[in-house]
This record gives structure tokens, sequence and C-alpha cells, in this order.
């Protein structure tokens, strides 16, 4: 709408993880130049974490560009997975197994031990070639404690001499405190790079505004005040994704008004109409009500959040649980299908209810309700989480093509910057299911 008015070539505050918007803050370029290293270096293991929002999904996006042709690349987006999955999506990134070898189930009866002795096999392989292979999982916090297992044993795959295999995992601030748990001593130990990403300053808030303005073109047919940076900073408190959100209602605004000026009163009132408030804290950053639209399915999902489950995000690991006899059922107000089409290839993973939790069949209904003025299709998934659980996942729409399935995410978060809507692949939705 405002991007032809402004001479932009696209949006210049797009919530999607585009590696050439990267604003390499000096904590962000400090993780960046890290992160090269360690693979230089082959460090072995690597942990980079941040608050929801500081770009970390971004970063991962940039170095992957970086990289040389020499180093072979897997890159786990999705971590709601088994063991024997999670060995299958990096061997089908390293191209050692194809896509047409996972769908069409010729490995179904493929062990965990033969996954490994091939993935191993292939590592080897690169020692002659004289390249290397990095692993990088984003949402690393959301990895069942038997995948973390796992994870470490794959660190295991070395030489007298180095590495075989350097594994990066990326996560939200609480992946520290999982790494630190007693169980997972033998993991944290073999940490040796670890790297927290920071909100922006004031200043950098400016320069971000102004890169990203530039990058889509048109920085100079509009201008934030400095005023108007200052209650950007203190309206988002530094985080990119929230910047990206008010900055965005605001350019809305200045076309309205026919003004290439944006004026603090314009961002104040973007802050207010998305309900954004400077997060002083996390929890309380999470649990705002993110719009009017949203507000039912919020209150309702305020007693899972109060006994730790977070809805709307990705599963969280808590104390190990004994799974109720409940089973959260597809709400009953819409006629919709249970399962995914087979002939789609990405959907948008909005929710996910643990169904041992009495208020999660509200909280479903809720959501379904709300993702229906959106006009959006509303999918299920079950899936088992060892001892998480099962949960039950509320998926959005059935996409040919990312493209499509990240607008439609993006209009999500920008109705409920709470919400953490984001791109899955079908097949990993379909791999994890569970049928109870």
């Amino acid at each position: 709408m405002y991007e032809r008015y402004y001479g932009f070539t696209e949006k210049p505050f797009s919530l999607t993880p585009d590696p050439k918007f990267l604003y390499r803050s000096p904590s962000h370029a400090n993780a960046f130049e890290l992160l090269q290293y360690a693979i230089r270096r082959r460090e072995g293991f690597v942990v980079v974490t941040g608050d929801i929002g500081t770009g970390k999904t971004t970063l991962c996006r940039a170095l992957l560009e970086q990289i040389d042709r020499a180093t072979f690349t897997a890159l786990v987006l999705n971590p709601f997975m088994s063991e024997e999955d999670l060995l299958k999506r990096i061997l089908q990134d390293f191209g050692v197994i194809s896509r047409d070898e996972v769908k069409s189930g010729r490995l179904a009866n493929v062990t965990k031990q033969e996954l490994i002795d091939a993935l191993y096999d292939f590592l080897l392989g690169l020692i002659p070639l004289k390249a290397s292979a990095v692993l990088i999982i984003d949402e690393a916090q959301n990895l069942p404690r038997a995948v973390l297992e796992q994870v470490r044993i794959l660190s295991n795959l070395e030489t007298d001499k180095e590495k075989l295999l350097q594994i990066i995992l990326v996560g939200q601030l609480e992946l520290q405190g999982m790494l630190r748990a007693p169980d997972m001593r033998q993991l944290d130990q073999r940490m040796s790079i670890r790297y927290e990403l920071k909100p922006l300053d004031r200043e950098a808030v400016g320069a971000y505004v102004a890169h990203r303005l530039a990058i889509a073109g048109g920085s100079g047919s509009v201008g934030f005040t400095t005023k108007a940076l200052d209650q950007v900073h203190k309206r988002s408190g530094g985080i990119p994704r929230l910047i990206n959100l008010i900055c965005d209602r605001c350019l809305l605004a200045g076309y309205s008004a026919r003004t290439n000026r944006i004026l603090p009163e314009m961002v104040a009132d973007a802050a207010s109409s998305l309900d954004v408030q400077s997060p002083t804290t996390r929890r309380g950053w999470l649990m705002r009500r993110a719009s009017l639209t949203a507000a039912a399915a919020v209150v309702l999902l305020s007693s899972v959040i109060g006994v730790g489950a977070a809805a709307f995000l990705y599963e969280r690991f808590s104390p190990p649980v004994q799974a109720r006899a409940m089973t959260v059922a597809a709400p009953p107000v819409v006629t919709r299908p249970h399962a995914l089409p087979e002939d789609v290839n990405f959907t948008v993973l909005v929710g996910s209810f643990p169904a041992y939790e009495p208020d999660s069949a509200d909280a479903i209904r809720a959501l379904t309700d709300w993702l229906g003025t959106f006009g959006l299709t509303v999918y299920y998934a079950d899936v088992e989480l060892g001892l998480n659980g099962h949960w039950q996942r509320v998926l959005a729409g059935a996409y040919t093509n990312a493209e499509s399935a990240r607008r439609d995410a993006d209009r999500l978060n920008m109705a409920s910057p709470a919400l953490d809507a984001r791109v899955v692949d079908a097949d990993d939705v379909r791999s994890a299911e569970h049928h109870p």
C-alpha cells in the first residue's frame, strides 16, 4: 500500500528473516564474527541465545549466505521431531538422502544407528576433500530432551585430531537454563562458545531504521524525526521485531496523512494500536494483550500460561509430567479437516497446546475462531513429546509455496505480535504427527 507512495521496492519492516536486512549492531556483529570463527576453527558446540524478536533467525540466514562452498550446511528450523527424523533431516540437507526417499517411506525401516553410520561415513568422506559440515538448530529451546541427547552424541563424531561436525544451537533465553540442568551437564560442558544477543540501544535503533529504509530503496523519501526515533526505542525496548511492527504501522500512518515525516505522535499511536509496551521483562512482553481482535483468545489462554504452558508459542520444557487421560478434540465450532492435505508443502504453525491441561480445548477453540476471521482454513496435528506428553498443534492454511505462507504468517503476527506464527514444512508436521 505505502510502498509505491514512498518508492520502496519492498516492505522495509517485514517480519520475515531476510538476511539482506540484517543490521549488524555491536551485539549482532560480535555474534556473527564468533560464529564464523567457530566454524573456521571447528570449535565443536556453540550456543547463541536471545529474547524473542532479537534477530536470531535472521542472523542464521545471513551466516549461511557467507559460508563458503567447501562447507556443507544443515539448517533445522522445526525442532519438533524425533531422533530419527532429526537424523533424516540432517542427511537430507547434506544431500546424502533425498526428500523423495523420505516422503515415499523407503527409509521407514532404517534404524537410528544406520542413520548415524551414514552420517559418519559422509563426514569422513569430507576429510580428503578438505571440506567441513555445520549443523544449525534454530529454536533449540524446544528440542525434546531425548533429541538434545542425540545432538550431544553427534558431537562425538570426530577423528583423533578434529571434530567432524560443527553444531550451533540457537534459541531463546531459556535455552541457557535448560543446558545448565543437572541432566544436561554432559552437553553443557561441551559448549565452547556462548553468546547472548542484546536489544538495540537508542543509537542503534536509529541506525537500524535507516538501514532498513535504505535496503528497501526509499530512504530519501521518508524519514523519522529524532523524537520519533526516541519513541520507537522507548516503545520497543530495542527489540528488532517490535521496531518492525511499530515502524511499519508508522509508515502506513504517514501514507494516510500524505507526509514524508514520521512524527513522535505517530509512533505513540502505532504502539498503542498494537498494544506494544516496552518489554521490561520477557514474561510481561509475552503475556500482554496483542490486539483487540485476539483479546478473547488471549484471555482464555491466561490460565494455561499461568501453569507453564506457553500457548501461542512453541512447546516449552517443564519438569516431566504424567500425561492425564485427556484428548484435546478439534473444536466443534468448525467443520474443517483435522490433518493437512497430502499435496501441500507448507503451513503456518500458530499455537501448541498440552493435551494434559484442561484449559487447552477452550484455548484451541478461541484460537480457531480468531483464525477464521482471517479467512484461513485451520488444521490440527497431534505430537508426542516423550516425557513432555501429548500436545496438539494448531495450523493455519495449506500452501504449495513458502512465500504465500510467509505472507499469511506476517499478517497474523501483525495483528497479534505475541503470536509468533511461523512457516513450517508440511512434511515435518506429518512426520512428527502422533495418532492417539
